[in-house]
C-alpha cells in the first residue's frame, strides 16, 4: 500500500512483500540530492527511459536491463564530489546540477566555468581557478567523469546486476557523436541503454528547469551530436502529447513507474538483499569524501559488537547493522565545501551539516520497511542531555539502538583521519568519549565499547555483497 507525504510516496509492508524497484526508486532519492537534482530525477528519468524502451518495442530483458540501468545511472556521483568541490573551488551540489543546463558546445561549457567556478576562492583565487579549467579542462573533466562512471558500475555489479546494467551507467557521458567522455566512444558502439539513459536525463533536466517544451527544444537541439538521431525522433513522436507530460509530473509517478517494470523480472527483497542495499548505499556514502572510506562499514561493525555485548538478539543486531550503515546517508545532501573544510564551521556552514541528520531520517523513511530504522540512524547526533540535533531529544525518546549508533560513529570518527585533525590513538578518544558519558553518551554502550576495543577490535575489509538478482 502507498500513503503519500509532500514530493515522495513511502512504502508500507514488510520485506518480503516489497520489490527490488520499490525500494532502490526511494533510495534513488539521496542520489539525486547528491547531483543537486529535484527530487525524483531518477525515478522521472526511468519513467521516460522506460516509455521510450516500449515505444521502440524492447523485449523484456532488455527493458529490466534498461530500468535499472537508468533508475541507478548515478550510482557513482557521490565519488567525484569532492573532487568537483576542490577543481572548481564551489559548492558540488550547484556545480553538478548548473552542469547539467550547460549548452551542448565547447564554448558553453567555457562559458559555464567563467561564470561559475572559483566562487569560494576568494577574489584573489578565483582567477586562477578560472585559468587552470580553462587549461586543463580536458583531463580534469575526463577523470571526474571516469570516476563517476567507473564507481557507478563496479557498485552495480557487487550488487549482482547485469553487465548491461553496469554498461549503462559506465557510458552514461558517452554522446553519439564522440564528443563525450571518459573514452569518446560514439553511435553504436555506446551501449544503447546508455543512450536511451542521457536522453531521459536530458529530458527530465529541461522539463523541470522549463516544461515540456524546453525538453522537447532540447532533444532537438542535441539530436545528432549527443543524442542517437533515431532515438531522438522516437522520444518527440511519443511525447507530442500534453497527455506524457502530465504523466512525467504527476504525484504517483513512481507507481507508474513500478507498473512499467517486466512483471517476471521483478525481484522480492528479503533480509538478505536489505544486508546488501545497506552495504553498497554504504559505499556509496563514504565514496562522498576521501576521509570516510570504509566508515560506514566500520560503524556498522562496531555497533553490531556493541549491540551483542549488551546481549541484543541476531534480528535486532541485524536491523542495527543497516541503520548503523546507513547513518550518514544524509550526507549526500550536503556541499563537500563544507565536509572537507579543514577548519571550523561558520554558523550557515554548521547549520548545513547538520541538516544531514534530518535528511538521513527522510530518506530512510521513504521505505516502510527501513521507516524504523529512519527514527534510529537520523538520531545518532542526539544527546541524552538533549543538547544535540536535528531535534533535541533527550534520554527519554533515544532508543538503545541509536545510543549504541552515537557510540561507534564517535569512536570512529575520533581514530580517523578528517580534514581538520589526524587520527587520533585509541586510549585517547576513548578518554575524550569518557568524558562525554552521561551527557553526551549513554554509559552502558560505552562500557560495551570499552570491552570489545580491549578484547581486540577486529579490522576487516569491505564485505562481499551477497546473492545475486541480475
Amino acid at each position: 500500500m502507498f500513503h503519500y507525504r509532500d514530493d515522495a510516496f513511502v512504502i508500507d509492508g514488510d520485506a518480503a512483500s516489497l520489490s527490488l524497484g520499490e525500494v532502490l526508486a526511494s533510495l534513488s532519492y539521496a542520489l539525486d540530492l547528491t547531483e543537486g537534482q529535484p527530487a525524483g530525477h531518477s525515478v522521472r528519468a526511468c519513467w521516460v527511459a522506460m516509455q521510450l524502451g516500449h515505444a521502440i518495442g524492447l523485449d523484456d530483458d532488455n527493458l529490466h536491463a534498461l530500468y535499472y540501468g537508468v533508475l541507478l545511472k548515478d550510482l557513482g556521483c557521490s565519488a567525484n564530489s569532492a573532487r568537483v568541490a576542490d577543481v572548481f573551488a564551489g559548492n558540488d551540489r550547484a556545480l553538478k546540477h548548473d552542469f547539467k543546463l550547460i549548452g551542448p558546445n565547447p564554448e558553453h561549457f567555457g562559458a559555464f566555468i567563467v561564470e561559475k567556478a572559483g566562487a569560494d576562492a576568494g577574489e584573489g583565487g578565483r582567477a586562477a581557478v578560472v585559468d587552470n579549467l580553462l587549461a586543463n579542462a580536458g583531463p580534469i573533466m575526463t577523470n571526474l567523469i571516469d570516476t563517476r562512471c567507473t564507481r557507478g558500475a563496479d557498485i552495480a555489479r557487487q550488487l549482482r546486476f547485469s553487465e548491461e546494467v553496469a554498461q549503462t551507467i559506465a557510458h552514461l557521458d558517452e554522446h553519439w557523436d564522440g564528443s563525450g567522455l571518459p573514452a569518446g566512444v560514439a553511435g553504436d558502439a555506446i551501449p544503447l541503454g546508455a543512450r536511451i539513459a542521457l536522453l531521459a536525463q536530458v529530458v527530465d533536466v529541461f522539463f523541470m528547469a522549463g516544461g515540456g517544451i524546453a525538453a522537447r527544444k532540447e532533444v532537438q537541439r542535441r539530436r545528432g551530436t549527443w543524442l542517437d538521431p533515431v532515438l531522438a525522433d522516437a522520444f518527440l513522436r511519443h511525447s507530442d502529447s500534453p497527455e506524457f507530460w502530465r504523466a512525467l509530473s504527476a504525484n504517483n509517478i513512481r507507481v507508474q513507474l513500478f507498473a512499467l517494470e517486466p512483471a517476471d523480472f521483478r525481484v522480492a527483497v528479503d533480509e538478505d538483499f536489505l544486508d546488501d542495499i545497506a552495504i553498497a548505499f554504504g559505499q556509496v556514502i563514504d565514496a562522498k569524501s576521501p576521509f570516510t572510506g570504509g566508515h560506514s562499514d566500520r560503524v556498522g561493525h562496531i555497533a553490531t559488537l556493541i549491540g551483542a555485548r549488551l546481549g541484543l538478539g541476531d534480528d535486532q543486531c541485524r536491523t542495527l547493522r543497516r541503520s548503523a550503515m546507513l547513518h550518514d546517508v544524509g550526507k549526500l545532501g550536503v556541499s563537500s565545501r563544507i565536509l572537507e573544510k579543514p577548519g571550523k564551521l561558520d554558523a550557515q556552514e554548521w547549520c548545513e551539516m547538520q541538516r544531514h541528520a534530518m535528511l538521513t531520517a527522510d530518506i530512510l523513511g521513504r521505505v516502510g520497511v527501513m521507516r524504523e530504522m529512519a527514527m534510529i540512524a537520523g538520531a545518532h547526533h542526539e544527546r541524552l542531555d538533549g543538547k544535540g540535533y536535528p531535534l533535541g531529544l533527550d534520554a527519554s525518546m533515544i532508543a538503545m539502538d541509536t545510543r549504541i549508533i552515537s557510540v561507534a560513529d564517535f569512536f570512529d570518527a575520533l581514530t580517523a583521519d578528517r580534514p581538520y585533525r589526524a587520527a587520533m590513538p585509541v586510549e585517547r578518544a576513548l578518554d575524550i568519549m569518557a568524558d562525554e558519558t552521561g551527557s553526551a553518551l549513554d554509559p552502558r554502550c560505552f562500557d560495551a565499547l570499552r570491552h570489545v576495543v580491549a578484547h581486540g577490535l577486529p579490522t576487516r575489509p569491505l564485505p562481499n555483497i551477497g546473492p545475486a538478482f541480475a
